[in-house]
Parts: structure tokens; C-alpha cells; sequence
């Protein structure tokens, strides 16, 4: 017997951060869009329990078992699609996706919900991402309007037929930006204006210009990043264009897919905005 699970990745164009003391309850506010690559994670039958990744450690696969109370023996296989540390959201993709594949396998009957709070619990243990989870849990353009795990957070989802480039100029260790105090007040003062905004005039371009403004306000921006943000948002068959947060990772949206292919732009991947979400095999 074999359960597969694929999460999407997440990238998130701006957002405040709301903590609490409650785990459940601490997240973020703010928009993001879920990509065509992500993380998915196949369960199976085995005699002892067996980890295989094709990038990355066991870290977060570890702290999901724990929570989860797991002593089972079975074989987990991840493939991870896209680069870690990079603003993918792909350690959530991964405590989302185990969560639900080992459900699935050993039958065990939770909700959804009760999934995603325990890959959100995982995330804020090992300090990832605040709001990856519960926006995976969505499709498309996610705007996450209540902080927190799913059931507790609220989203809406917004759907487009649009193409995404990215390149990414390597990892941002998303600790050390959530957890300093400098960065977390700068972050939360400029996310909440534009969550604000976004929440009066939802839509595709007002993500665009909102995330480029986050990302100008907040300096989060390498040099290297800025310089092809700039590139991108010079050009009049693109979008719109900025950094994906938190990576040193740059994101840029067209209708057309030719209007990157033609572009001089070395290691630059196309995808598509990922109507679906959460699929099972």
C-alpha cells in the first residue's frame, strides 16, 4: 500500500507578523501565490522506518513524527521541487504533505484541519515560515486574512491564468529575519498598510505593486535582487515583479510565457500559477 501526498509551494509577496502565545493562534497576515512545483512526500509499506529526500535534512520530517506521536515503520520518500531556504515554503510543503500521507497510510481519521495545525505547530517549533501552511492550503493568489493554522486562520483564494518566473540567488535563514525585533517592526508596520489595502481592492496588480512596495519599504532586497526586480518591471509584457519573501528569490508575473523565454536571463524557471492546491495520488 502506498499513499502520495503533493503540497504546492508558497510564495508570499508581503505580510505582518501577529504573534501570541498560543502556537496555534501565531502566524502572519498577508498575500501569496501558490506555484505548480512543491514538495510531495510517498508513504509505503517497509519493515523499519526509512527517510529518503532528495535535498535537504530529516529536521522537519522529525519534528512532524514527534508531534504526530509516530512509531510506525513505513518508508517516507520526498521530493523536494524546488530550492529550500529560498522563500518557497517548502519546509511547510513538507510538514503539510508528510501530515497528510501518514493520515492517509495509517487511517487514522484527522480532519484537514487538524492536519495542517500540526504542520503549522512543526513550522513554528523550528522557526519556519509563518504563514506557508495554511496559505498551501488554498489555490492560486492566497490572501490570508486571519492569522494562525488552518480552522483557526481564515484565507480567500483568488484565481488567474497567469505564468510565474523565478530566480533565485540563493537562501535567506528565515529565523533571523521573524524572530529580531528591528526587522519584525518594520515588517509588521509596512505589511499591515498593505494588507489593509489589498483587503479594500483585492487583485492581481495591486499584489504586484503592494509586494514590490513591501519589499522597497522593508529593504529586505539583496542588491542582486533589486537590480533584476527592476529589470522585470521595466518591461511592458510583465506584470509586475518582486523579491519572494523570505528568500533571496525574485518572482515575476505575464500572461505570456513568451515574454520570459525571450529574456537574457541566466537560470530563470518558468511556472504556472497553481489553480489546484493539495492533490492526492
Amino acid at each position: 500500500m502506498t499513499n502520495s501526498v503533493f503540497v504546492p509551494g508558497h510564495i508570499t509577496g508581503f505580510f505582518n507578523i501577529e504573534d501570541h502565545d498560543v502556537s496555534l493562534k501565531k502566524g502572519s497576515c498577508g498575500a501569496g501565490f501558490l506555484l505548480s512545483r512543491g514538495v510531495r512526500t510517498t508513504i509505503s509499506q517497509a519493515d523499519r522506518l526509512t527517510v529518503d529526500v532528495n535535498q535537504g535534512d530529516f529536521t522537519v520530517i522529525e519534528e512532524v513524527l514527534s508531534i504526530m506521536d509516530i512509531e510506525t515503520d513505513f518508508r517516507i520518500t520526498q521530493d523536494i521541487q524546488l530550492p529550500i531556504g529560498a522563500g518557497f515554503g517548502t519546509s511547510a510543503a513538507s510538514a503539510l504533505s508528510l501530515t497528510l500521507a501518514v493520515n492517509e497510510f495509517l487511517d487514522l481519521g484527522y480532519s484537514r484541519n487538524l492536519c495542517g495545525q500540526i504542520a503549522h505547530m512543526a513550522e513554528i517549533n523550528l522557526g519556519g515560515g509563518l504563514g506557508d501552511v495554511i496559505a498551501q492550503t488554498g489555490h492560486g493568489l492566497v490572501f490570508r486574512t486571519e492569522a494562525g493554522a488552518p480552522g483557526i486562520g481564515e484565507i480567500q483564494s483568488f484565481e488567474y491564468d497567469v505564468h510565474i518566473a523565478w530566480k533565485t540567488f540563493g537562501e535567506i535563514e528565515t529565523s533571523s529575519i521573524i524572530q529580531d525585533p528591528h526587522h519584525k517592526e518594520i515588517i509588521s508596520d509596512s505589511g499591515v498598510k498593505y494588507w489593509r489595502k489589498f483587503k479594500n481592492e483585492p487583485g492581481l496588480k495591486n499584489f504586484l505593486d503592494f509586494s514590490n512596495r513591501f519589499a522597497s519599504e522593508t529593504k529586505l532586497m539583496s542588491d542582486e535582487v533589486k537590480k533584476l526586480v527592476d529589470y522585470f518591471n521595466s518591461m511592458d509584457n510583465i506584470l509586475g515583479s518582486s523579491m519572494a519573501m523570505l528568500g533571496n528569490t525574485v518572482f515575476a508575473f505575464a500572461y505570456d510565457e513568451d515574454a520570459f523565454k525571450t529574456l537574457d536571463v541566466e537560470n530563470l524557471h518558468i511556472d504556472k500559477l497553481n489553480n489546484i492546491g493539495i492533490s492526492y495520488d
